[in-house]
Protein backbone atom coordinates (compact mmCIF):
# COMPACT_ATOMS: atom_id res chain seq x y z
CA UNK A 1 0.00 0.00 0.00
CA UNK A 2 1.73 3.25 -1.21
CA UNK A 3 1.98 6.55 1.23
CA UNK A 4 -0.51 8.34 -1.24
CA UNK A 5 -3.29 5.58 -1.45
CA UNK A 6 -2.86 5.50 2.07
CA UNK A 7 -3.28 9.27 2.28
CA UNK A 8 -5.89 9.70 0.04
CA UNK A 9 -7.88 7.11 2.01
CA UNK A 10 -7.52 8.78 5.43
CA UNK A 11 -8.92 11.86 3.38
CA UNK A 12 -11.80 10.23 2.34
CA UNK A 13 -12.38 8.98 5.92
CA UNK A 14 -12.52 12.52 6.92
CA UNK A 15 -15.16 13.46 4.49
CA UNK A 16 -17.21 10.11 5.62
CA UNK A 17 -16.83 11.26 9.44
CA UNK A 18 -17.76 15.18 8.08
CA UNK A 19 -20.46 14.02 6.14
CA UNK A 20 -21.80 11.90 8.87
CA UNK A 21 -21.74 14.49 11.75
CA UNK A 22 -23.22 17.16 9.32
CA UNK A 23 -26.37 15.14 8.59
CA UNK A 24 -27.04 13.99 11.46
CA UNK A 25 -26.91 17.42 13.04
CA UNK A 26 -29.20 19.00 10.40
CA UNK A 27 -31.70 15.98 11.02
CA UNK A 28 -31.90 16.38 14.70
CA UNK A 29 -31.98 19.99 14.82
CA UNK A 30 -34.67 20.14 12.01
CA UNK A 31 -37.15 17.81 14.45
CA UNK A 32 -40.56 19.41 15.75
CA UNK A 33 -40.15 19.78 19.70
CA UNK A 34 -37.95 21.09 22.12
CA UNK A 35 -34.90 19.22 23.33
CA UNK A 36 -34.89 21.51 26.45
CA UNK A 37 -38.68 21.12 27.08
CA UNK A 38 -38.47 17.77 26.57
CA UNK A 39 -35.23 17.25 29.09
CA UNK A 40 -37.10 19.44 32.11
CA UNK A 41 -41.02 17.61 31.09
CA UNK A 42 -38.64 14.53 31.68
CA UNK A 43 -36.88 15.54 35.18
CA UNK A 44 -38.76 15.27 38.96
CA UNK A 45 -39.99 18.24 41.16
CA UNK A 46 -41.94 21.67 40.16
CA UNK A 47 -42.84 22.87 36.65
CA UNK A 48 -39.95 25.01 34.67
CA UNK A 49 -40.55 28.50 34.14
CA UNK A 50 -40.00 29.87 31.31
CA UNK A 51 -36.88 31.79 32.25
CA UNK A 52 -35.26 28.64 33.66
CA UNK A 53 -36.24 27.60 30.05
CA UNK A 54 -34.21 30.16 28.39
CA UNK A 55 -31.43 29.67 30.98
CA UNK A 56 -31.11 25.80 30.05
CA UNK A 57 -31.15 26.58 26.03
CA UNK A 58 -28.08 29.06 27.09
CA UNK A 59 -26.31 27.10 29.16
CA UNK A 60 -26.30 24.32 26.45
CA UNK A 61 -25.55 26.58 23.35
CA UNK A 62 -29.46 26.44 21.66
CA UNK A 63 -30.14 29.61 22.01
CA UNK A 64 -27.81 30.76 19.29
CA UNK A 65 -28.64 30.53 15.73
CA UNK A 66 -28.25 26.97 13.86
CA UNK A 67 -25.33 28.12 11.71
CA UNK A 68 -23.78 29.44 14.95
CA UNK A 69 -24.44 26.23 17.15
CA UNK A 70 -23.48 24.44 13.63
CA UNK A 71 -19.28 25.79 14.02
CA UNK A 72 -19.18 25.81 17.41
CA UNK A 73 -20.16 22.82 17.76
CA UNK A 74 -18.23 20.61 14.80
CA UNK A 75 -14.74 22.90 16.34
CA UNK A 76 -16.01 21.34 19.72
CA UNK A 77 -16.49 17.73 18.28
CA UNK A 78 -12.54 18.43 15.70
CA UNK A 79 -11.12 19.15 19.88
CA UNK A 80 -12.59 16.01 20.74
CA UNK A 81 -15.80 17.15 22.72
CA UNK A 82 -18.72 15.90 21.90
CA UNK A 83 -20.81 17.66 24.35
CA UNK A 84 -22.88 17.08 26.99
CA UNK A 85 -26.34 14.85 27.37
CA UNK A 86 -29.43 16.97 27.57
CA UNK A 87 -30.97 13.93 29.60
CA UNK A 88 -28.24 12.69 32.56
CA UNK A 89 -25.47 16.11 32.23
CA UNK A 90 -22.36 12.76 31.34
CA UNK A 91 -19.99 13.73 28.75
CA UNK A 92 -21.00 12.36 25.74
CA UNK A 93 -17.49 10.38 24.93
CA UNK A 94 -18.18 8.92 28.54
CA UNK A 95 -21.63 7.63 28.10
CA UNK A 96 -21.07 6.23 24.40
CA UNK A 97 -17.83 4.58 26.23
CA UNK A 98 -19.60 2.91 28.81
CA UNK A 99 -22.08 1.55 26.21
CA UNK A 100 -19.89 0.24 23.90
CA UNK A 101 -18.59 -2.67 25.87
CA UNK A 102 -22.09 -4.45 25.54
CA UNK A 103 -21.98 -3.71 21.98
CA UNK A 104 -19.03 -4.95 20.43
CA UNK A 105 -19.56 -8.03 22.20
CA UNK A 106 -22.91 -8.65 20.22
CA UNK A 107 -20.91 -7.34 17.33
CA UNK A 108 -18.47 -9.60 17.38
CA UNK A 109 -20.21 -12.71 17.94
CA UNK A 110 -22.41 -11.74 15.21
CA UNK A 111 -19.57 -11.23 12.82
CA UNK A 112 -18.14 -14.60 14.33
CA UNK A 113 -21.46 -16.14 13.65
CA UNK A 114 -21.82 -14.69 10.15
CA UNK A 115 -17.95 -15.39 8.50
CA UNK A 116 -18.90 -18.95 9.93
CA UNK A 117 -22.39 -20.08 8.81
CA UNK A 118 -21.94 -17.95 5.69
CA UNK A 119 -19.20 -19.83 4.06
CA UNK A 120 -20.27 -23.10 5.21
CA UNK A 121 -23.60 -21.96 3.33
CA UNK A 122 -21.38 -20.65 0.36
CA UNK A 123 -18.79 -24.09 0.39
CA UNK A 124 -22.03 -26.65 0.98
CA UNK A 125 -24.00 -24.93 -2.39
CA UNK A 126 -20.82 -25.20 -4.70
CA UNK A 127 -19.90 -28.50 -3.53
CA UNK A 128 -23.36 -30.02 -3.47
CA UNK A 129 -23.50 -32.25 -6.53
CA UNK A 130 -26.67 -33.16 -6.49
CA UNK A 131 -29.14 -30.50 -8.42
CA UNK A 132 -32.08 -29.98 -6.07
CA UNK A 133 -29.35 -30.25 -3.16
CA UNK A 134 -27.82 -27.02 -4.36
CA UNK A 135 -30.62 -25.19 -5.43
CA UNK A 136 -32.07 -25.76 -1.96
CA UNK A 137 -28.85 -24.25 -0.49
CA UNK A 138 -28.61 -21.67 -2.89
CA UNK A 139 -31.72 -20.19 -1.71
CA UNK A 140 -31.59 -20.36 2.17
CA UNK A 141 -29.36 -17.07 1.86
CA UNK A 142 -32.26 -15.05 0.15
CA UNK A 143 -34.77 -16.34 2.88
CA UNK A 144 -32.41 -15.31 5.28
CA UNK A 145 -31.87 -11.54 4.15
CA UNK A 146 -35.70 -11.66 3.47
CA UNK A 147 -36.49 -12.25 7.73
CA UNK A 148 -37.01 -8.91 9.50
CA UNK A 149 -34.01 -8.72 12.17
CA UNK A 150 -37.22 -8.46 14.87
CA UNK A 151 -38.48 -11.22 14.01
CA UNK A 152 -35.97 -14.01 13.91
CA UNK A 153 -35.48 -12.68 17.34
CA UNK A 154 -38.96 -13.28 18.25
CA UNK A 155 -38.98 -16.93 17.09
CA UNK A 156 -35.47 -17.73 18.15
CA UNK A 157 -36.43 -16.43 21.81
CA UNK A 158 -39.77 -18.51 21.19
CA UNK A 159 -38.13 -21.77 20.86
CA UNK A 160 -34.90 -21.70 22.60
CA UNK A 161 -36.17 -20.00 25.55
CA UNK A 162 -40.14 -20.67 25.94
CA UNK A 163 -40.42 -23.69 24.67
CA UNK A 164 -36.85 -25.68 25.24
CA UNK A 165 -35.56 -23.58 28.11
CA UNK A 166 -32.51 -24.00 26.96
CA UNK A 167 -31.37 -20.02 26.73
CA UNK A 168 -32.08 -17.12 28.41
CA UNK A 169 -34.24 -14.53 26.57
CA UNK A 170 -33.56 -11.59 28.08
CA UNK A 171 -30.66 -9.70 29.98
CA UNK A 172 -27.33 -9.86 29.98
CA UNK A 173 -26.30 -12.81 32.47
CA UNK A 174 -23.00 -14.90 30.90
CA UNK A 175 -21.85 -16.03 27.68
CA UNK A 176 -24.79 -18.13 27.17
CA UNK A 177 -27.26 -15.20 27.57
CA UNK A 178 -24.69 -13.86 24.02
CA UNK A 179 -26.03 -16.84 21.97
CA UNK A 180 -29.66 -15.77 20.58
CA UNK A 181 -28.54 -11.57 20.14
CA UNK A 182 -25.40 -13.31 18.18
CA UNK A 183 -27.27 -15.65 15.82
CA UNK A 184 -30.38 -13.15 15.30
CA UNK A 185 -27.93 -10.14 14.52
CA UNK A 186 -25.65 -12.12 12.16
CA UNK A 187 -27.81 -14.54 10.18
CA UNK A 188 -28.89 -11.66 7.73
CA UNK A 189 -25.04 -10.49 7.35
CA UNK A 190 -23.99 -14.44 7.00
CA UNK A 191 -27.05 -14.62 4.24
CA UNK A 192 -24.89 -11.52 2.29
CA UNK A 193 -21.81 -13.33 2.45
CA UNK A 194 -22.99 -16.25 1.29
CA UNK A 195 -24.95 -15.16 -1.47
CA UNK A 196 -21.67 -13.21 -2.72
CA UNK A 197 -18.96 -16.07 -1.86
CA UNK A 198 -21.11 -18.72 -3.76
CA UNK A 199 -21.47 -16.85 -6.61
CA UNK A 200 -17.88 -15.84 -6.29
CA UNK A 201 -16.94 -19.58 -6.00
CA UNK A 202 -19.05 -20.61 -9.28
CA UNK A 203 -16.98 -18.14 -11.41
CA UNK A 204 -13.90 -19.21 -9.76
CA UNK A 205 -14.32 -22.97 -9.97
CA UNK A 206 -15.12 -22.06 -13.71
CA UNK A 207 -11.64 -20.76 -14.38
CA UNK A 208 -8.39 -21.64 -16.20
CA UNK A 209 -6.54 -22.80 -13.47
CA UNK A 210 -9.16 -24.28 -11.42
CA UNK A 211 -9.53 -26.70 -14.43
CA UNK A 212 -5.67 -27.09 -14.40
CA UNK A 213 -5.56 -27.68 -11.06
CA UNK A 214 -8.13 -30.88 -12.06
CA UNK A 215 -6.26 -32.11 -14.76
CA UNK A 216 -3.19 -32.64 -12.35
CA UNK A 217 -5.39 -34.62 -10.12
CA UNK A 218 -5.84 -32.24 -7.13
CA UNK A 219 -9.23 -33.73 -5.18
CA UNK A 220 -12.46 -31.28 -4.70
CA UNK A 221 -10.99 -30.56 -1.24
CA UNK A 222 -8.34 -28.93 -2.50
CA UNK A 223 -9.64 -27.30 -5.17
CA UNK A 224 -12.24 -26.05 -2.97
CA UNK A 225 -10.39 -24.97 0.25
CA UNK A 226 -6.74 -24.29 -1.67
CA UNK A 227 -7.33 -23.03 -4.93
CA UNK A 228 -10.70 -21.33 -5.07
CA UNK A 229 -11.64 -20.36 -1.93
CA UNK A 230 -8.44 -17.42 -1.40
CA UNK A 231 -9.89 -15.70 -4.88
CA UNK A 232 -13.14 -16.19 -4.35
CA UNK A 233 -13.09 -14.45 -0.28
CA UNK A 234 -12.19 -11.24 -1.95
CA UNK A 235 -15.43 -9.96 -2.96
CA UNK A 236 -17.10 -11.66 0.46
CA UNK A 237 -14.57 -9.75 2.24
CA UNK A 238 -15.26 -6.57 1.01
CA UNK A 239 -18.76 -6.62 1.52
CA UNK A 240 -17.85 -7.42 4.48
CA UNK A 241 -16.63 -3.76 5.48
CA UNK A 242 -19.92 -2.72 4.64
CA UNK A 243 -22.10 -4.58 6.86
CA UNK A 244 -20.39 -3.04 10.17
CA UNK A 245 -22.84 -0.29 9.95
CA UNK A 246 -25.71 -2.81 9.57
CA UNK A 247 -24.33 -4.77 12.74
CA UNK A 248 -24.65 -1.48 14.60
CA UNK A 249 -27.89 -0.56 13.22
CA UNK A 250 -28.77 -4.20 13.75
CA UNK A 251 -27.90 -3.72 17.73
CA UNK A 252 -30.57 -1.25 18.37
CA UNK A 253 -33.37 -4.06 17.60
CA UNK A 254 -31.72 -7.36 18.74
CA UNK A 255 -30.69 -5.03 22.37
CA UNK A 256 -34.43 -3.80 22.31
CA UNK A 257 -35.73 -7.22 21.82
CA UNK A 258 -33.41 -8.98 24.46
CA UNK A 259 -33.51 -6.24 26.75
CA UNK A 260 -29.69 -5.96 26.83
CA UNK A 261 -27.66 -2.80 27.66
CA UNK A 262 -25.46 -1.03 24.75
CA UNK A 263 -25.27 1.75 22.26
CA UNK A 264 -28.36 0.37 20.68
CA UNK A 265 -30.32 1.07 23.83
CA UNK A 266 -28.83 4.07 24.52
CA UNK A 267 -29.64 5.54 21.06
CA UNK A 268 -33.60 4.64 22.02
CA UNK A 269 -33.44 6.94 24.87
CA UNK A 270 -31.59 9.33 22.94
CA UNK A 271 -33.74 9.74 20.35
CA UNK A 272 -36.83 9.76 22.17
CA UNK A 273 -35.22 11.99 24.99
CA UNK A 274 -34.28 13.95 21.67
CA UNK A 275 -30.46 14.08 23.42
CA UNK A 276 -29.06 15.49 19.74
CA UNK A 277 -25.52 15.53 21.15
CA UNK A 278 -25.49 11.68 22.66
CA UNK A 279 -27.56 10.92 19.03
CA UNK A 280 -24.79 13.00 17.19
CA UNK A 281 -21.74 11.08 19.32
CA UNK A 282 -23.47 7.64 18.65
CA UNK A 283 -23.45 8.55 14.54
CA UNK A 284 -20.24 9.54 15.01
CA UNK A 285 -19.00 6.51 16.48
CA UNK A 286 -20.41 4.20 14.01
CA UNK A 287 -19.18 5.86 10.94
CA UNK A 288 -15.68 5.80 12.67
CA UNK A 289 -16.24 1.74 12.68
CA UNK A 290 -16.76 1.98 8.89
CA UNK A 291 -14.18 4.06 7.82
CA UNK A 292 -11.41 2.29 9.85
CA UNK A 293 -12.87 -1.46 8.95
CA UNK A 294 -12.76 -0.70 5.40
CA UNK A 295 -9.35 0.79 5.86
CA UNK A 296 -8.32 -2.48 7.51
CA UNK A 297 -10.52 -4.71 4.55
CA UNK A 298 -8.18 -2.83 2.16
CA UNK A 299 -4.78 -3.53 4.06
CA UNK A 300 -5.98 -7.41 4.13
CA UNK A 301 -6.47 -7.90 0.44
CA UNK A 302 -2.69 -8.62 -0.44
CA UNK A 303 -3.15 -11.08 2.01
CA UNK A 304 -5.78 -12.80 0.59
CA UNK A 305 -4.44 -12.71 -3.05
CA UNK A 306 -0.99 -11.88 -3.49
CA UNK A 307 -1.62 -10.38 -6.75
CA UNK A 308 -3.69 -7.57 -5.64
CA UNK A 309 -1.74 -4.56 -5.65
CA UNK A 310 -2.74 -0.99 -4.44
CA UNK A 311 -1.95 1.99 -6.07
CA UNK A 312 -2.62 5.92 -5.68
CA UNK A 313 -6.40 5.62 -7.16
CA UNK A 314 -7.03 2.24 -7.53
CA UNK A 315 -7.14 -1.65 -6.32
CA UNK A 316 -5.62 -3.60 -9.03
Amino acid sequence: MTVPYLLRRLGLAAVVLWAAWTVSFVVLYLLPGDPVATMASASDGEPVSPAELDALRARYGLDQPLPVQYVTKLWAALHGDLGTSFASGQDVRTAVVQALPPTLQIAVAGLLVAVVAGTAVALAATWARTPWLRQVLASLPSLAVSLPVFWVGLMLVQLFSFSLGWLPSVGDRGPESLILPAVTLGLPTGALVAQVLAKSLTQALDSPYVTTARAKGVGAAAVHLRHALGNAAIPALTVLGYVVGNLLAGSVVVETVFTRPGLGRLTVASVGAQDIPVVQGIVLFAALAFVVVNLLVDLAYPLLDPRVAVAPGSIR
